[in-house]
């Protein structure tokens, strides 16, 4: 009779339990499948996610447009989705109870609009399909051995001094700094791009944004002088500065660029996308002909947000109360600047408060991406965000996670 195969899954996220269940449903009484979670709060990024909803994926069906979502794996991860995309990913919880809805951006959300929902799903996914998981214990060393006669295996050392050996080792436990995913990666000879925050909101001190906080623009462009970053969407003002899509994906494409400038550079802001500072002097021109009378925080021709509107008039010298026919020409042209090239100095960061996203991790050179099994170590697989993967806001960092977590699981899961 044929040796169970025993497969060891470390990390209990998003990628851990999905690779867990599909390893542990494909190999069924022929094997065993073990997740270990160093924490005692598996699923915990699901379950605050999304403002806790759980942003589980993007429609987005086509994967050449699905990988120009990602600063980084994207190239890698094209023949991943036509293997396993969204679509894969929206039929697997459909299939087990949960359905899901499309946002007018794209975002996918249970119908529940809970979080819980998902991680409840995959909870029970994993006890259904017999996986073992471990809270509290986590995988502090790896040891590869090599007995003659047979194929090569691994002595795992947990946190707890316990020994454990397996035939297939996953390693899913995200990609920040502290990881031991990494570490362990790194002692089994791979090469790790250093991780560095990606998704984060700007801290910026300016008296155009205090008292601001909570106003949103629907569409602004944003910036970095004196770099090629360039990106559109919502903004946000916050207490600390400023946030929302327009920010966070220009943090994730220049995450590197940005942490090398210890987070200090120039933003530039056109809230007024659909011009440049002579066409909105044109629109000025024509509202000030035709609404001579209106009082300028009365009259907004761009549609902004009342406050907002308020205080760039105020910055610009413009007393609320006045006329459009009364405003100087001058006046005018200070107020074009500031809604089409205002300049922010960025003087830090914050993590987005829905978001813990890398850039680093495992060099993806050195992974075989049609399986996720390492190219350098055989028996060791990878999932998640422990690679050198990250996607823009918007659900695609957990499809990547659906993606490697099920190409991995597939692959640890054969018996022949």
């Amino acid at each position: 009779m044929a040796e169970k195969i025993r497969v060891v899954v470390v990390g209990g996220g998003a990628a851990g339990y999905f690779a867990a269940i599909t390893c542990a449903e494909k190999l069924g009484a022929a094997g065993s499948v073990t997740l270990y979670e160093a924490t005692a709060h598996p699923l915990a990024k699901v379950r605050v996610s999304g403002g806790g909803r759980c942003n589980v994926t993007h429609a987005c069906f086509e994967p050449r447009e699905l990988v120009k979502r990602y600063p980084r794996g994207g190239r890698e991860l094209m023949g991943a989705f036509h293997r396993w995309q969204p679509r894969d990913t929206i039929e697997w919880f459909a299939a087990r109870g949960v359905e899901t809805k499309t946002e007018a951006d794209g975002r996918m959300f249970p119908v529940t609009d809970d979080s819980a929902t998902i991680a409840d799903c995959l909870t029970r996914a994993a006890e259904s399909a017999g996986v073992t998981v471990i809270t509290s214990i986590g995988v502090r060393k790896v040891e590869r051995l090599h007995q003659q006669g047979a194929a090569p295996d691994f002595w795992l050392t947990l946190t707890d001094a316990s020994t454990v050996r397996c035939d297939r080792l996953l390693l899913a436990t995200g990609g920040n700094k502290s990881s031991a995913g990494l570490t362990i990666a790194s002692a089994l000879g791979h090469a790790i791009e250093t991780p560095v925050p990606s998704l984060f909101t700007f801290h910026i001190d300016d008296a155009r944004l205090i008292g601001l906080s909570g106003v949103s623009l629907e569409h602004v462009i944003t910036s970095v002088s004196g770099t090629k970053l360039k990106e559109s969407g919502p903004l946000l003002i916050t207490h600390w500065g400023l946030s929302g899509p327009a920010v966070l994906k220009l943090s994730a494409w220049g995450a590197r660029e940005l942490a090398a400038c210890n987070y200090e550079f120039k933003l530039g802001v056109n809230f007024a996308p659909e011009h440049n500072r002579d066409a909105l002097l044109r629109v000025f021109a024509a509202t000030r002909g035709g609404h001579a009378k209106k009082q300028m925080a009365n009259w907004n021709p761009l549609g902004l947000p009342q406050r907002f509107w308020e205080r760039m008039l105020t910055t610009a010298g413009i007393a609320p109360g006045t006329q459009w026919a009364g405003v100087s020409a001058t006046a005018l042209g200070v107020l074009a600047t500031l809604l089409t090239a205002a300049e922010f100095t960025v003087v830090g960061k914050s993590m987005n408060k829905e978001e813990f996203v890398t850039c680093g991790g495992v060099r993806l050179s050195e992974v075989e991406f049609k399986t996720m099994q390492s190219k350098l170590c055989p028996g060791l697989y990878f999932a998640g965000e422990v690679l050198d993967i990250d996607g823009v806001t918007g659900g695609f960092n957990f499809q990547s996670a659906w993606t490697t977590g099920w190409l991995a699981g597939q692959a640890m899961g054969e018996t022949a």
